[in-house]
């Protein structure tokens, strides 16, 4: 039998991965990396964790990340899932015939608007494991030493495409944006909001940046547009404030 342990490494540095993830590595009997085309720095950041962490051989696979298609996003997701899931298959069939553990490591926490769950959860004959890790949020939130939510007050996490369609989500006094392909922050009238930037948290190429939006928003566009020329990819997460009334 093949049991899947989802492993969260943080956002890149392999200080963030807890003891439990430290020893779920080394019980594996495989390690699965991703590869993207556009990003291949992203699976040498998880060989590199790897090689910083294990104590014991362990078999590390590369395999070619799939690559959504299609025009609706729904049913584009839901193939590319389907054909993510047949990857981990047919890698741990090769690999671990006999079953085994397989390993794979996650971006920051699997359980935060991440699919790695709802990906594993297409192999019904598989026991999933997961481990939590640091997330993208503690990371931002710790890198600005700010605390998550105002006093008594509410924090909503939501992505930039949701924040681009649907505007501030109502009753929220604090907005945490992920999974923002863009800038999706400039839709929003910048009046009384203070917004907390940061990319590559926990990396050497950490950058972050600070201030009322209507400051520091173009700033961090433009440095935004500016690493991701540089480093081919980027990773970023921002948290939104408005002022009290």
């Amino acid at each position: 039998m093949i049991v899947l342990q989802l492993i969260g490494i943080g956002t890149g540095n392999p200080a963030h991965l807890t003891g439990e993830a430290i020893a779920a590595l080394n019980a594996a009997d495989l390690i699965l990396v991703p590869r993207k085309e556009n990003a291949p720095d992203l699976a040498d950041l998880r060989e590199a964790i790897c090689a910083a962490v294990l104590t014991r051989p362990v078999p590390i696979i590369a395999f070619d990340m799939p690559v959504r298609a299609g025009e609706d996003y729904v049913q584009a997701v839901h193939a590319w899932h389907d054909a993510i899931a047949g990857a981990w298959r047919a890698a741990a069939a090769t690999h671990l015939p006999r079953g085994g553990k397989v390993a794979l490591l996650v971006w920051g926490d699997p359980s935060l608007y991440d699919s790695t769950l709802r990906i594993a959860a297409r192999l019904p004959d598989v026991s999933v494991r997961m481990v939590p890790g640091i997330t993208s949020v503690q990371a931002l939130t710790a890198a600005h030493a700010i605390p998550l939510n105002p006093l008594a007050g509410a924090v909503t996490i939501t992505t930039g495409r949701l924040l681009r369609s649907h505007g501030w989500p109502p009753e929220a006094d604090t907005v945490v944006v992920m999974l923002d392909g863009g800038c999706a922050f400039e839709t929003l009238d910048p009046v009384g909001i203070t917004i907390w930037w940061g990319a590559y948290l926990g990396m050497p190429q950490q950058a972050l940046d600070q201030g009322p939006l209507a400051e520091a928003g173009p700033r961090i566009a433009a440095t935004r547009a500016a690493l991701r020329a540089r480093q081919g990819w980027i990773m970023d997460i921002y948290l939104l404030r408005k002022a009290p009334q």
